[in-house]
């Protein structure tokens, strides 16, 4: 096996199968209608985040992988923030009362046995999205473009040979063992803002990728981790230029362990 099959094959496991997929999906639809009976002042409903832009890595490998759902309420700019994370909470207590269902972040999180959905409460005004602000203890709301990062997602992997979801995946897989350095946001809008300079397959776009991984503003514990990936991408090209294609495979792997 070679550094770019090993690569391959760690993408591939760490993807959400088909069928997995079709399960979710059936929750998200079932989920959807049940808002739908529950409530007559919806806007709109709607999943947004990786699931939507199929970077989420499947929850064997991630624990903490969700859905986020965003519930949109005509009459959301009369309450506090709060106010419409209560009303979700009761619709979830009614709807899926055997599940766990708590507070966390400025959303309502509902534990299902397939996924983790977050439902984020919303109102939208003139084109923009406003959802709970955490830093005001859900007291004001922010503004937010659910779908802005989806476009630049499919522009750019199809910009780059179909390498990029797969590429942010992989990051989010380190990402996730090692105490998530980064955000999941900030990985990605990372890996859509770079350019990559004569990148050909995955394992071309991953070394790129590490090797222009920012430091700045990490606690020096999480310097010390990129670093430590960086080093082991170096030692593995190094290892690919004497020819010691073996001991590049078993180089690359400590990124993942």
């Amino acid at each position: 096996m070679s550094v770019l099959s090993y690569l391959t094959d760690l993408s591939s496991t760490i993807t959400l199968a088909d069928w997995e997929r079709t399960s979710i999906d059936t929750s998200i639809n079932t989920l959807s209608t049940k808002l739908g009976n529950h409530f007559s002042n919806i806007e709109s409903k709607f999943v947004f985040g990786s699931y939507d832009r199929k970077t989420i890595l499947r929850r064997s490998r991630d624990a903490n992988s969700d859905v986020d759902f965003m519930v949109s309420f005509t009459d959301g700019s009369d309450w506090t923030p709060q106010t419409l994370m209560n009303r979700l909470k009761r619709f979830a207590e009614d709807n899926y009362s055997r599940n766990e269902i708590y507070q966390s972040s400025p959303t309502i999180v509902l534990e299902l046995s397939q996924i983790k959905f977050e439902l984020v409460p919303a109102y939208y005004t003139w084109g923009t999205y406003h959802i709970p602000a955490p830093a005001s203890s859900y007291s004001t709301w922010i503004n937010t473009y659910p779908h802005a990062l989806k476009g630049q997602l499919n522009d750019k992997n199809r910009d780059n040979n179909y390498q990029i979801r797969k590429l942010v995946r992989l990051l989010k897989y380190w990402n996730v063992l090692n105490n998530k350095v980064y955000s999941s946001y900030e990985l990605e809008k990372y890996v859509l803002d770079k350019y990559y300079w004569l990148c050909t397959n995955l394992k071309d776009y991953f070394y790129d990728a590490v090797e222009g991984l920012p430091t700045y503003n990490l606690s020096y514990t999480n310097q010390l981790k990129v670093n430590k990936l960086k080093d082991i991408v170096k030692e593995t090209k190094e290892n690919e230029r004497q020819g010691w294609n073996y001991l590049a495979e078993d180089e690359i792997k400590k990124a993942f362990q």
